[in-house]
């Protein structure tokens, strides 16, 4: 990839996650981080409603890449998974956690595809 395409790649991905925090304040959630690093991983978005955490991990693609809903790898998850853990134990868990998927596709108008309680984190 050369470094017009990655930066033109993290550019999608920053629009892309203010997109979905956009859309998860108007849905009533209160975000508490953006780009958390901690446990050898990222947090994308962490956000919370009435005692309820959810880690967000966001995905941006074009409408037509049939890769999206594989967007999150293995090795993704068990990253996001040691971060989680490295933000429960710096800030505390909630009534309830869960990891929350949120796969944007580009086209126009942009769509969000929320997938909640995405995987298992052991």
């Amino acid at each position: 990839m050369s470094t017009s395409d990655r930066r033109t790649a993290l550019e999608l991905g920053a629009r892309a996650e203010r997109a979905v925090a956009d859309a998860l304040e108007s849905d009533g959630w209160t975000v508490l981080a953006r780009n958390w690093r901690g446990g050898n991983g990222e947090l994308d978005v962490v956000v919370e409603r009435d005692g309820v955490l959810r880690f967000v991990e966001v995905k941006a693609r074009a409408a037509a890449d049939p890769t999206l809903a594989d967007a999150v790898t293995d090795s993704k998850r068990r990253r996001l998974a040691s971060a989680a853990r490295a933000w429960l134990l710096e800030h505390g868990a909630g009534s309830e956690c869960a990891f929350l998927v949120a796969l944007v596709s580009t086209g126009t108008p942009w769509k969000i595809e929320w997938i909640d309680n995405a995987f298992d984190a052991r």
